[in-house]
């Protein structure tokens, strides 16, 4: 995810200051130790407590039961309302069990129940650090929809809805073999709110299954990916503070002077785990003062959203983040129990190493109840395939083993990806050892680099960091753990080289040939997207050592044709209008937005990836699921060349299939690249123009020629094929 500073914590406490007097700061010392004490002791007892209670609303046919699972509240009311708007409802005091479970039941048909609204008010104990507030209504953690408000605290009730569901027979479409991936990481927003997509129902989950457009649903189909990643679809805090409002001070000790967007457009800030975003819906808004979810639309055309591309033969993973919550509205964890759910220092404070406000506490035995139900919920309620997890390497151990275990009852073919850092730590390594895929940055820096002024990878002639050729070998074969790498099982290599965080691809390669900066206004925008014939040479050759890669693969949307993103024109006070973005995590606006006219302009680059991805398709053995001991490497002598030979094990049965295939990949910048290659004639199936699984591009026999920044893939038939 990208990390983001929007707003500064401001220090109130003493906000008036004058001469303390020494009584005093003793007095306010030993309440101190005191909490501490207070509070290590009900850590200790928090750790333990425990319920297999249903918890959330359970409506059945002669009554509806209602449990909150609060542990150190004093008294838990359920507010029960009419109307989504009423200020006043039904207030029904709850009863605690042992275990810290507040229920209240009451008899009636599940008509009475559906299509009214509810909220928990909580008190508890008192303090600084305590955020109990039996004035504040929040919305139940185990909320199915919701409904919200559009300001940044985002008052939310529970809307009772049936969730019910006419699948049509649908089911899980990831293939058992992950290597087969390719994935493409999007934003529902972003994939048709352009005009240019053609879609009616723009920026929805509805306009994602409109057939037929130039964008959305069709372009997915059109491109060939047989996955797409969400960014986060779990209702979020799309509106964040006001910009510079000094009025957020004194309540809650944050000022805004880092988003003048005053949106969160990307969704990595989570309040409610099992609700689906509303603002994807058609009755969607970000209206001040309006509400989204009112009759729980989304979950619908979530689904159906999901039903249409499945159809499409289209998997679907969610990018999810357990590893914190929200952090400016009214979060219902910090209301319900701040010392159970976040991790707190020793005098109760949030822990911050997520860089965004706090950390949930996720071996606590409810929050990773919530978690893997929250999980479970997604794959039987909504037929999502796979997860990708935000900050992974926060989440502690247990809780993902469990995730995967429980997981795999459902589908074992789920697959889970870490991005496997966080919190200080980085362990792809570790997300290996349990069986869960990780995002490979080992491969994106090796390849394109890690910044593009002093930090250039292979296909700029470079090596990055500590690379080296046998890094670059080592990528070829999945960045397997035996090659001095992170991964058991190639699988477990989720291979990109351009994902939602930092600069694209594209502009990595503009900045780093000099042709943009992030520091200086873009001068000509109509010309800026497209492609010198030098930038589509280097996005090819990054394409064509990504796509020879063993493992599953990840496209991030627009990659295909180079996107770039350009801060739009704004009524927010942006000074940054007109350059680069490398974290445009706050802009609902044409920053994100893929326009469509921009494929047409780099219409060749787009070709490129289609047909490596139809490459992938046709022979699945030889790229992305070959054996190590399938690929022999070549010896050409310069550094930032890979030459290597991959047996095609298909072609043992299948005699029509090549036996095996040369890629010749050339980093080099001013080097051409002569080969004779062993073995007799073979046929090009991809140059540096064009890539080509069915229709031959040529013969080669004798001396290869592959001039600087470019590559070959040649096909050598098998005997029984000739």
């Amino acid at each position: 995810m990208g990390f983001y500073f929007a707003c500064t914590p401001v220090d109130t406490t003493f906000m008036n200051r004058s001469p303390i007097h020494p009584v005093f700061t003793l007095i306010t010392l030993l309440g101190i130790m005191i909490f501490q004490t207070n509070l290590q002791s009900q850590t200790r007892d928090l750790d333990t407590v425990f319920s297999d209670k249903p918890l959330g609303c359970s409506v059945g046919e002669q009554a509806t039961t209602f449990r909150l699972f609060a542990p150190r509240a004093t008294a838990v009311t359920l507010a029960l309302f009419a109307k989504y708007n009423d200020e006043k409802g039904r207030d029904i005091p709850m009863i605690r069990d042992d275990n810290g479970v507040w229920e209240y039941t009451e008899r009636g048909t599940p008509r009475q129940f559906y299509g009214k609204y509810y909220g928990y008010r909580i008190a508890g104990a008192s303090g600084a650090q305590e955020f109990f507030n039996p004035e504040v209504l929040v919305g139940d953690p185990y909320s199915k929809a919701v409904v919200t408000k559009n300001m940044f605290q985002h008052p939310t009730k529970t809307l009772i809805l049936d969730t019910k569901y006419d699948w049509q027979g649908d089911t899980w479409v990831i293939p058992a073999n992950h290597n087969e991936l390719v994935i493409y990481e999007a934003h529902v927003r972003d994939l048709t709110t352009h005009p240019s997509s053609g879609v009616v129902a723009r920026g929805t989950y509805k306009g994602l299954t409109e057939k037929g457009k130039k964008g959305g649903l069709s372009y997915l189909k059109e491109l060939g990916v047989n996955a797409v990643e969400f960014l986060p679809l779990h209702k979020f805090a799309t509106i964040e503070l006001p910009y510079k409002d000094s009025s957020t001070i004194k309540p809650y000790r944050v000022f805004n002077d880092g988003n003048p967007y005053e949106r969160n457009h990307w969704g990595y800030m989570t309040s409610y785990f099992f609700a689906p975003e509303t603002y994807y819906a058609t009755d969607g808004s970000v209206t001040r003062g309006a509400y989204n979810g009112v009759d729980g639309r989304a979950v619908r055309e979530m689904k159906d959203m999901i039903k249409a591309l499945h159809k499409e033969k289209i998997a679907v993973l969610l990018d999810v983040v357990y590893n914190h919550v929200s952090d400016f509205d009214r979060n219902p964890f910090k209301f319900i129990d701040k010392m159970y759910y976040f991790r707190t220092d020793s005098v109760g404070n949030f822990i911050n190493t997520s860089y965004c406000g706090n950390d949930f506490k996720t071996e606590r035995k409810m929050a990773r109840r919530l978690i893997i139900e929250s999980v479970k919920y997604w794959m039987t309620e909504y037929h999502v395939d796979g997860f990708r997890f935000d900050l992974a390497a926060m989440i502690d151990r247990e809780t993902c083993e469990e995730i995967l275990r429980e997981a795999r009852k459902i589908n074992p073919n789920v697959i889970l990806i870490a991005e496997p850092w966080g919190g200080n730590k980085y362990n792809p390594a570790g997300f290996s050892d349990i069986g869960w895929a990780a995002w490979n940055d080992q491969i994106r820096n090796g390849v394109k680099g890690q910044n593009p002024k002093d930090g250039l990878g292979f296909i700029f002639g470079k090596h990055q960091g500590s690379n080296s050729k046998q890094s670059e070998r080592s990528f070829i074969n999945g960045t397997l753990r035996e090659d001095g790498g992170l991964f058991l099982k190639k699988e477990h290599s989720i291979n990109y080289l351009e994902s939602h965080d930092d600069e694209t691809l594209g502009d990595f390669i503009r900045i780093a040939l000099g042709d943009a900066s992030f520091t200086e206004p873009l001068k000509n925008l109509k010309t800026h997207d497209k492609l010198t014939p030098k930038q589509l040479a280097l996005n090819k050759l990054a394409a064509l050592f990504l796509f020879s890669s063993q493992g599953p693969i990840m496209l991030h949307s627009g990659q295909e044709y180079a996107r770039s993103k350009v801060i739009a024109k704004t009524s927010a006070h942006d000074p940054n209008v007109g350059k680069l973005d490398r974290n445009s995590y706050n802009k609902d606006n044409e920053t994100n937005y893929l326009n469509y006219a921009h494929r047409d302009q780099n219409r060749e680059l787009f070709e490129y990836y289609k047909g490596l991805i139809a490459l992938r398709k046709k022979y699945p053995a030889a790229f992305g699921g070959a054996a190590k001991a399938d690929i022999s490497f070549v010896e050409v002598g310069k550094e930032s060349i890979v030459v290597f030979r991959v047996r095609n094990s298909a072609a043992i049965t299948d005699h029509t299939q090549p036996k095996s295939f040369f890629v010749l990949l050339n980093g080099e910048m001013n080097y051409v690249l002569q080969l004779m290659l062993p073995g007799g004639v073979k046929r090009i199936i991809a140059n540096a123009n064009v890539v080509s699984p069915e229709k031959s591009l040529g013969s080669a026999d004798g001396l290869l020629v592959v001039p600087p920044g470019t590559g070959l893939i040649l096909a050598e038939e098998s005997q029984k094929a000739k």
